[in-house]
C-alpha cells in the first residue's frame, strides 16, 4: 500500500512539473535562430505612390495561386489599410484601399490602420486567411483625430464575408473593443495609444479561451514618470466570439526597460511558437531592428539574447529596419519590414533566407 501511495505521488509530482511553465534552452532558441535567419536584403517591394505618404506593417496571406498583403499608408491625416497581390512574394502590384477614412465624427473615422487575423500560423504552411462565424477578420487601431498617431487610438474588430482579394471596404463594428479607459485596463496600456494587433486561434486553448489577441500599447504605472511613460509593451487579450475581448495577464509577455518591444506576429515551427516583433531605442542597442521570442504555451514567452534578425544596413532602411512579417515557403524564409531612409521616405521590404537577387523599385 506504501509502495502505491509512493508511486502515485511520483505521478503527481511529474505531472506538475511537466506543467509547469519553463523557458526555452539557449540550444533551441539557437535552432530557431538559424532556421528563421534572412542574410540577404532583396530590397523595396512596395513605396508610396505619392511623395511624403509613408508606408507600414505588412500582413501577409495566400487565396488559390495568389499572395496578398495587406499595408498601411499614412497620408500626412491618418492611417488607411490598403491591399497589394504577388504571384511570387518578390513583385508586388497595389489593388487600392480595404478600411478609408471618412469625414464624420465615429470613434475611427480619421485612423483606420488593419491587420489581418487568423492566418494560418503553420511554418511553411498554405497562410490559409481562416473564417469565423462566416466571416474574414480584421483587427486594427483607430482614431477620430487628423494626424500622425494622435491619442486617443483604440483597437476595433472589421470583417467582410467577400473573399477579400479585391480592394472592397471592410465593415467595422461600431464600437471599439480594446481601450485605455476600460476598467480592466494595465499599467503598461494606460496612456491613450493601443497599437498594433495580431489575432490568432488558440486551437488546444491554452488561455481558456478560443482566440488570442497580442498587441503594443503606451503606458506606464507611474503618474508623470517622463523618462518611461511613452515605452510599449506587448500584452494578451483573449475572446471566444471575435467581438467580446477581455485583457489576460496582469503583465505584458514580451518588453525590455527602456524603449519599444512592439508589432508581435506569430510562427509554429514544430512544436514551438515564435513571436516576431521589432525593439527600437533600448537601452543596449540603438536604432530599430526585428527579434523573436518563443513559448511552448503561448503565454510564458522566452526572449531571444542573439543578434537582430533584421537591422539597418542598406540605403534604403538607413534610419529604421523593423516591423516583421515572417513565411517559409519552398523552403525559403522571406521577411518582410518596414524600411525607412535618411530622408524619412517609409516602404515596405524583404529579406531572404537564399539569395533572391535585387529589387529594383527604389523610393521616387
Amino acid at each position: 500500500m506504501r509502495r502505491i501511495w509512493l508511486l502515485l505521488c511520483l505521478v503527481w509530482v511529474a505531472k506538475m512539473g511537466a506543467a509547469q511553465p519553463g523557458t526555452i534552452s539557449e540550444t533551441e532558441m539557437e535552432k530557431i535562430y538559424q532556421e528563421v535567419k534572412t542574410p540577404y536584403k532583396y530590397g523595396l517591394v512596395l513605396t508610396p505612390n505619392q511623395k511624403g505618404d509613408l508606408m507600414d506593417c505588412p500582413s501577409v496571406y495566400r487565396i488559390g495561386k495568389k499572395w496578398y498583403m495587406t499595408y498601411l499608408v499614412f497620408d500626412g491625416e491618418g492611417y488607411e489599410t490598403w491591399l497589394a497581390e504577388s504571384s511570387d512574394l518578390l513583385v508586388w502590384t497595389p489593388l487600392g484601399k480595404q478600411m478609408s477614412k471618412e469625414p464624420g465624427d465615429k470613434w475611427d473615422s480619421k485612423q483606420r490602420a488593419g491587420y489581418n487575423a487568423l492566418i494560418d500560423t503553420k511554418w511553411g504552411g498554405g497562410y490559409k486567411l481562416h473564417k469565423y462565424d462566416g466571416k474574414y477578420w480584421m483587427s486594427y487601431f483607430g482614431g477620430s483625430s487628423v494626424g500622425y498617431e494622435p491619442e486617443p487610438l483604440a483597437i476595433g474588430m472589421a470583417y467582410t464575408t467577400a473573399k477579400p482579394t479585391k480592394p472592397t471596404e471592410w465593415l467595422r463594428l461600431d464600437k471599439p473593443v480594446l481601450t485605455s479607459e476600460d476598467e480592466d485596463v494595465r499599467w503598461w496600456e494606460n496612456r491613450h495609444k493601443l497599437f498594433k494587433s495580431y489575432v490568432m486561434e488558440d486551437k488546444k486553448r491554452n488561455t481558456g479561451h478560443r482566440f488570442i489577441m497580442y498587441y503594443n500599447a503606451v503606458g506606464d504605472s507611474l503618474e508623470n514618470n517622463k523618462p518611461t511613460r511613452w515605452y510599449e509593451r506587448i500584452g494578451m487579450a483573449v475572446s471566444d466570439d471575435m467581438k467580446n475581448w477581455k485583457r489576460y495577464l496582469e503583465e505584458p509577455v514580451v518588453h525590455h526597460p527602456m524603449g519599444i518591444t512592439g508589432d508581435p506576429m506569430i510562427q509554429r515551427i514544430n512544436n514551438t511558437w515564435v513571436m516576431f516583433y521589432f525593439g527600437a531605442f533600448w537601452k543596449d542597442r540603438k536604432g530599430a531592428f526585428n527579434r523573436f521570442a518563443a513559448s511552448k504555451d503561448l503565454i510564458h514567452w522566452t526572449d531571444w539574447q542573439g543578434d537582430n534578425l533584421i537591422e539597418s544596413s542598406e540605403d534604403f532602411d538607413s534610419q529604421y529596419a523593423h516591423k516583421s512579417f515572417v513565411i517559409k515557403h519552398k523552403g525559403v524564409v522571406y521577411h518582410y519590414y518596414c524600411a525607412v531612409d535618411k530622408d524619412g521616405n517609409r516602404g515596405i521590404a524583404l529579406a531572404t533566407s537564399r539569395d533572391k537577387g535585387k529589387s529594383k523599385v527604389t523610393f521616387e
